[in-house]
């Protein structure tokens, strides 16, 4: 493994089947998972080129049980891991030898369904997508769509702020949440926010939210669900090059409409996913965009037309509008099942800057020079409303050379993204694979905040400590 993470601690190490026991005894001996062969699908997240067996699992069914595991491992001095599905694509929950994964995959229920506010409260092991379907008979739906909504967890979309395909319009996880039911290191059990939209007093809740287990584990949420649309159609736009479609995305924008939903994908991503979802994408344009309006049908037919309009001087040479919700279907599976497809013909690196949409068209070109440089291809699939970059760097997980220039590749697209304006990262978190380009958003000063706030929360940086901050920078601080 090339990432440089912490040694582990011996002593720890040395009194593993002592911890074991202590655990079973609070969740019982089937929810503890110690055997080598049983911790190896924990070994790793999204994030598949870094893996290290953790020193045990243990699977949590309540509030209570999980302040009885921390209050423990805490005493303990042990490490610990939150989890929820593992599909965080920047190692955010990749384990360390030392530590306990504590996953959150049991807790999976809806506690309530509260209309008049328009509230849902759930375990945080449950699916993004199950939270819609508990609700969807209801005339109600829950907003952040992460591409792997299917499988991800509340607890992955609340650690890392997720956002998905619909954010341009309703926001990502932070602009959805109300409440939650935190648990901290030493076993604490706290209550952010509530069914409010303003609590008083200090904003906990979007401190807690995107701060990647650095903190506690949350164990409930109390979501916004809002009315479904009256309807809602997407269309498809092809371009002749990346650099059109890019420009096209800021006259959108620029024009004033907000659309649902604008995704990008480039020549690469489109033949990939034509392949597997056999969609109907066009195979002779460089780019298209998918984009997605909602409302009453005379309002759908009046923004798609703008936005035809809109393209038109961009210099569109395709344009496929979805007439049936089976059309529309099929548009989006493609788009959805974009990074599957991918994984069928390469192992990649997928990346998740930000940057200004302005600067899509010349970002766009820099990040195919910079893959060609080191020897790579790219495929470019992404959130263009919102300027949040997924280009995917394709490479050989059995060839260390390969892995390598994959992660200098990718760290310069980093660069280049905070270079333009922008951030490293929109939804995926920092993990491990953003850890040490920190310092190239954020000052010394910057970093020395953060961090105690991280003391405060968690003195003994057991919570998920080697992710996020520079290995040295508590030193630093």
């Amino acid at each position: 493994m090339s990432l440089r993470m912490p040694d582990a601690n011996p002593r720890v190490i040395a009194r593993r089947d002592e911890i074991v026991a202590g655990l079973a005894r609070i969740v019982g001996e089937r929810w503890v998972i110690s055997a080598e062969d049983e911790l190896r699908p924990y070994e790793t997240d999204g994030l598949t080129a870094y893996r290290q067996v953790p020193l045990a699992v243990v699977l949590p069914a309540t509030t209570e049980e999980v302040s009885r595991v921390l209050t423990f491992l805490h005493e303990e001095g042990v490490k610990v891991i939150g989890r929820g599905a593992g599909t965080s694509l920047c190692g955010g929950s990749l384990p360390e030898a030392d530590a306990v994964v504590v996953g959150v995959s049991r807790m999976s229920k809806v506690l309530d369904i509260d209309l008049d506010t328009r509230t849902v409260r759930v375990e945080t092991g449950i699916t993004n997508l199950a939270v819609t379907g508990a609700v969807d008979h209801l005339g109600f739906f829950y907003a952040p769509d992460p591409s792997s909504q299917l499988a991800c967890t509340i607890a992955g979309n609340l650690a890392m702020n997720s956002g998905g395909a619909h954010c341009l319009k309703y926001g990502v996880t932070t602009n959805n949440v109300l409440g939650m039911t935190c648990v901290l290191m030493d076993g604490t059990v706290i209550e952010l926010g509530g069914q409010g939209l303003d609590m008083a007093g200090y904003d906990l809740l979007g401190l807690m939210i995107g701060s990647e287990g650095q903190f506690a584990i949350t164990t409930e949420a109390t979501l916004r669900i809002l009315p479904k649309a009256e309807g809602a159609r997407p269309v498809l736009l092809g371009f002749p090059t990346s650099s059109d479609a890019g420009a096209c995305v800021a006259k959108i924008i620029a024009s004033g409409l907000v659309p649902v939903a604008i995704e990008f994908m480039d020549e690469p991503a489109i033949r990939i996913c034509e392949d597997f979802a056999q969609a109907g994408y066009p195979l002779d344009v460089g780019a298209m965009l998918i984009v997605e309006v909602e409302g009453a049908p005379g309002e759908i037919d009046e923004q798609i037309a703008k936005i035809t309009r809109v393209a038109k001087d961009a210099g569109v040479v395709h344009v496929r509008e979805a007439k049936t919700p089976a059309e529309a279907a099929a548009i989006w599976k493609g788009r959805k099942s974009a990074f599957g497809a991918m994984g069928r013909i390469s192992d990649y690196v997928c990346m998740d800057g930000t940057i200004p949409t302005t600067r899509l068209p010349e970002v766009l070109v820099r990040i195919s020079e910079i893959c060609e440089s080191h020897g790579l291809g790219v495929a470019n699939i992404f959130h263009a409303g919102d300027g949040n970059l997924h280009p995917l760097i394709l490479y050989d997980i059995n060839d260390p050379d390969q892995l390598h220039r994959a992660e200098v590749a990718g760290a310069e697209v980093l660069k280049l993204c905070v270079e333009v304006g922008g951030c490293l990262t929109g939804e995926h978190g920092v993990g491990v694979e953003k850890r040490d380009l920190m310092r190239e958003q954020f000052t010394e000063e910057d970093l020395r905040q953060q961090v105690a706030i991280k003391d405060l929360f968690d003195p003994q940086w057991l919570l998920n400590p080697a992710k996020v901050f520079p290995l040295d920078v508590r030193d630093a601080a």
